[in-house]
C-alpha cells in the first residue's frame, strides 16, 4: 500500500514515511493510492476476532511496511482490557427506543480520541527507534485529543509534544487532564482565541517546509493517516458486535467537528462494510450540517464560532473533509485545490451538483443539536434508561432520532464519559446527581498545573518550540 496527497503532488510514499509528516509537502492530506475490499467471507471470518486480532487484520491492509511479527505486537500491546477497562475494547448498548451506543471512551482519559492515539504512541516510538530519529508533535485541541495525545506519547522515547488549546475554552476536567501533566517532554499552550485559530497555527507551521524539516515536527491531529486506520477498526467492530450475519445493514451517527471520525467510517463503508447512512451531527457550528443539506461548505472565522456546551465540536474549518472531498470529486487534486483555494480566501465553494452522490452513492446524511436539545437528551436518557451521557454524545443520540428511518439500525459512536463534562450533566439532571470519576483520576482538578499562554501568533509558537528544544 503507497500514499498519495489530496493535492497531487507528492510522490507515493509508504506508511511509515507519511507516518511522520503530517500534512504532505503540497499542503494536502495523504491518502492510500486505494482502499482495500473486504468480501463477504472475510468479514464473516472476522466476526469472531477479538478487538486486537480484528485491528491487526485491518491494520496490515494499509500498512505493509512494517513486519507483521511487530505490527501484530504492537497492536495487542495496544489494545488491552488493562487500558480500555474490558476484553470487549468498544462494548455496545442499547437504549430503550433501541439507538445503540458503541463505548469508546474506556481509555485513559475517557474520550474517544484513546482509542487511535493510544495505538499511535506505540507505533510512532516504533518506527522512530528503527530510524534512529525524534518527532517533535505538534497539536491542536479543542478539549479530548490533547490529553488523548499527551497520555499516549508521555515518557516515550525520542518524542516531544507541543499542544495548542482555546484559552478558557474547554471543561475544567479537560483542562486538567492536560495541564496536570508534569512529564518533561510535554508542553501545553494556550492560545488566546479559539480552536480554529489553534488549528490555523498548526497548518502554518506544518507549512514552514524549513522550520518542520529543522525542528522534526510531526502531528498527532486527525489530519494524521495513522489515526484515522485506528478509527476505522471500530466501525467493523461496532457493525459486527450488533449484528448476526453480514446481510444486516447498519448507519453510524457520529458527533462531527474536524470530520476526522466519521471520515474513518466513510473509508469503512468504501472498504464493503454494510453501512447504510453515515449521519454527520454538529452542534450550533454547523457548517457541515449545512453542506450535506445544500452543497456550500463556508467555513466560518473565529468571530463566527459558537462557544457551546459541546465544546470538542466547536469547530467551523473541518481539517479532515478534504479527505472526502477528493473522493466525491472521483480523486481529482486539481479540483481540490481550486476548492481550497476558496475555503483559504475564505468564501467556501459550492458543491450542490454533487448532492445526489454524497446522499445516495456516499451515504452521508446529517442534523443538528442545540444546548436545549443536548439537555433534553441527556435528561431522557437518564431518566428512561439509567444512562449518563455526555453532551456530544447526546448531540448524536438527538440527530439519530429524528433522522431515524422505519426499523433502520443506528449506532451511536460515544465521544466521552459525562464525568468529563459535569457542569452540563448536572444542569441538565439534577446538582446533586453523582456522576461517577473512574479511579485513576479522582481528584485531578485539583493537582497543579502546568501552561503557558501566548497570543494567537504561528511566530510566537515557533518561538515557543526553539527555546523549549534548546533548554
Amino acid at each position: 500500500m503507497r500514499y498519495i496527497s489530496t493535492r497531487g503532488e507528492l510522490p507515493p510514499q509508504h506508511f511509515c514515511d507519511v507516518l511522520l509528516m503530517g500534512l504532505a509537502p503540497d499542503g494536502g492530506l495523504v491518502m492510500p493510492e486505494h482502499y482495500p475490499q473486504i468480501d463477504d467471507a472475510t468479514l464473516a471470518q472476522w466476526r469472531q476476532l477479538s478487538y486486537a486480532d480484528l485491528a491487526f487484520e485491518i491494520m496490515r491492509l494499509f500498512i505493509t511496511d512494517i513486519n507483521e511479527k511487530d505490527l501484530k505486537q504492537l497492536v495487542h500491546k495496544t489494545y488491552t482490557a488493562e487500558i480500555f477497562g474490558s476484553t470487549d475494547i468498544t462494548p455496545v448498548r442499547s437504549l430503550n427506543d433501541g439507538i445503540i451506543i458503541q463505548a469508546l471512551s474506556n481509555g485513559p482519559t475517557l474520550a474517544f480520541k484513546d482509542m487511535a492515539m493510544q495505538f499511535l504512541g506505540n507505533i510512532f516510538e516504533y518506527v522512530l527507534e528503527k530510524k534512529s530519529a525524534q518527532l517533535n508533535i505538534l497539536g491542536a485541541t479543542s478539549g479530548d485529543t490533547g490529553s488523548a495525545a499527551e497520555y499516549a506519547m508521555r515518557g516515550k522515547k525520542g518524542i516531544n509534544v507541543f499542544m495548542l488549546s482555546p484559552n478558557g475554552k474547554m471543561s475544567a476536567f479537560q483542562r486538567a487532564q492536560m495541564y496536570s501533566l508534569q512529564d518533561k517532554n510535554i508542553y501545553n499552550i494556550a492560545v488566546e482565541g479559539l480552536f480554529d485559530d489553534c488549528q490555523d497555527i498548526v497548518k502554518a507551521v506544518q507549512n514552514d517546509a524549513q522550520f518542520k524539516n529543522t525542528y522534526k515536527i510531526g502531528t498527532v491531529n486527525s489530519i494524521n493517516w495513522a489515526r484515522i486506520v485506528a478509527q476505522v477498526v471500530y466501525y467493523f467492530k461496532g457493525y459486527l458486535a450488533s449484528t448476526n450475519n453480514n446481510q444486516e445493514k447498519v448507519s453510524f451517527c457520529v458527533p462531527s467537528g474536524n470530520f476526522g471520525n466519521i471520515c474513518a467510517g466513510h473509508i469503512a463503508k468504501q472498504m464493503g462494510l454494510p453501512i447504510d447512512r453515515l449521519i454527520v451531527a454538529t452542534n450550533e457550528n454547523d457548517v457541515l450540517d449545512e453542506f450535506f443539506k445544500t452543497g456550500h461548505y463556508t467555513p466560518r472565522g473565529t468571530d463566527k464560532t459558537y462557544i457551546t456546551s459541546s465544546p470538542s465540536m466547536d469547530i467551523s474549518k473541518a481539517s479532515n473533509f478534504e479527505r472526502f472531498i477528493f473522493d466525491l470529486s472521483g480523486k481529482n487534486p486539481e479540483k481540490i485545490k481550486t476548492l481550497w483555494k476558496q475555503v483559504d480566501a475564505k468564501t467556501g465553494f459550492n458543491y450542490a451538483e454533487k448532492l445526489d452522490s454524497i446522499h445516495n452513492q456516499f451515504g452521508f446524511t446529517s442534523g443538528k443539536s442545540t444546548h436545549a436539545d443536548r439537555l433534553k437528551t441527556i435528561a431522557q436518557v437518564y431518566a428512561q434508561d439509567k444512562q449518563l451521557i455526555d453532551p456530544h454524545t447526546a448531540d448524536g443520540v438527538k440527530v439519530a432520532r429524528e433522522v431515524r428511518k422505519p426499523n433502520e439500525k443506528i449506532i451511536c459512536l460515544e465521544t466521552a464519559l459525562a464525568i468529563k463534562f459535569e457542569e452540563t450533566i448536572k444542569e441538565a439532571i439534577d446538582s446533586s446527581v453523582h456522576i461517577p470519576v473512574p479511579t485513576p483520576l479522582e481528584g485531578i482538578e485539583q493537582l497543579p498545573q502546568k501552561v503557558s499562554i501566548i497570543q494567537n501568533d504561528a511566530n510566537l509558537v515557533k518561538s515557543f518550540i526553539q527555546n523549549a528544544l534548546a533548554s
